[in-house]
């Protein structure tokens, strides 16, 4: 693919304080060394490898995003009811302090009796038993408010200890794609200028060849379809990000990796999507191929764990991996997996 090694490519020449020369016509390996086919599929094994321990990482991030905010919630329902249950235990008080001044005067039954008239009696009644309600009410809520606190107590200790088991599994999946970077620093570190130069060339032929075959087989479908009022805007934002570096866990607006690039693209387009690749594909409406239109998200690899948004023409945005910047690429420049829409089956002359 255009672009797809260079920058390593350069970068490992320079570090070997050598200029690359043009590639021989066909590079015969050593006897016991690898080919250059099988460098690149290890390659590809190692980026594939990365990616799919980011989008573990993302995904994990998203939930400790949710449980964080679960955690604050409870809290403040609890800091709510802590506050009422101290009203309500004021107010018990005084009624408790009120019945024992009260507790030598005579009987509220006595005094019914001796009331000067059965109207005075009835006021009496009246006030007494409205005193009695009032008396219940409060101890009902100090009861109802006791319970409460003790239920969302409970409720903020488990969600913090589910918080605390995220934020440990966050530490284990961000250890991993450190892991997992590492595997492709060690490997490149290990290749000659020529051979990442053969591996870059073979590695565009396979997207050259790849995408040549989608778009003559006629799945992308005979003509260009109009984007919906809301996949012009998330295509213009994406457009907006080319040259930015790629970079695990990004959500820009300086880096991306590219799912962070595809949600934030929708975000800005006033439409809310999952976060992560794999989500993406598991919970946004499908499309076909042929019903491609600019803003559609393509999502790549057996296991969703790639994606980019689609241009038209054949071709889509994307944040490619670690080491490489955002940028247009053929539609086949990964395995596809599928296709879907974010703004759903929202119409286009809906613009």
């Amino acid at each position: 693919m255009s672009g797809r090694l260079p920058r390593l490519v350069c970068t490992a020449a320079m570090a070997a304080g050598t200029v690359l020369a043009p590639l021989p016509a066909a590079a015969v390996p050593e006897p016991g060394e690898p080919s250059v086919s099988r460098l690149l599929t290890d390659l590809q094994r190692l980026y594939r490898e990365a990616e799919r321990a980011t989008e573990t990482y993302n995904a994990t991030e998203e939930r400790l995003k949710e449980q964080r905010a679960e955690v604050r919630r409870l809290d403040g329902e609890l800091s709510r009811v802590r506050l009422s249950l101290h009203d309500s235990r004021g107010a018990a008080g005084r009624l408790a302090r009120q019945q024992y001044q009260g507790s030598t005067e005579i009987s509220s039954y006595v005094r019914l009796l001796l009331a000067r008239s059965p109207q005075h009696a009835l006021e009496q009644g009246h006030v007494i038993g409205q005193l009695a309600r009032e008396r219940a009410e409060t101890v009902g809520r100090l009861t109802g408010s006791e319970k409460k606190a003790d239920e969302l107590a409970r409720k903020a200790r488990t969600a913090l200890d589910k918080q605390l088991a995220l934020a440990e599994r966050q530490k284990k999946d961000r250890d991993e794609v450190r892991g997992r970077l590492s595997d492709v620093e060690e490997m490149l570190s290990s290749l000659t200028a020529e051979q990442l130069g053969e591996i870059a060339e073979l590695e565009e032929k396979g997207v050259q060849d790849a995408q040549r075959d989608l778009v003559t087989s006629g799945a992308l479908g005979a003509g260009p379809a109009e984007a919906s009022s809301a996949g012009e805007k998330a295509v213009r934002y994406a457009m907006r990000q080319l040259g930015k570096p790629y970079e695990w866990g990004a959500e820009g607006p300086r880096t991306y990796d590219c799912s962070g690039l595809t949600s934030e693209a929708w975000d800005h387009a006033g439409t809310s999507i999952p976060r992560t690749s794999q989500e993406q594909w598991a919970r946004l409406p499908r499309v076909e191929l042929d019903g491609l239109r600019p803003g559609d998200l393509v999502v790549y690899h057996r296991d969703a764990t790639h994606v980019a948004m689609y241009l038209g023409a054949g071709e889509v945005v994307e944040a490619p991996r670690t080491g490489e910047r955002i940028k247009v690429s053929p539609i086949a420049a990964h395995p596809i997996l599928g296709a879907v829409r974010p703004d759903g089956d929202q119409a286009s002359e809906a613009r």
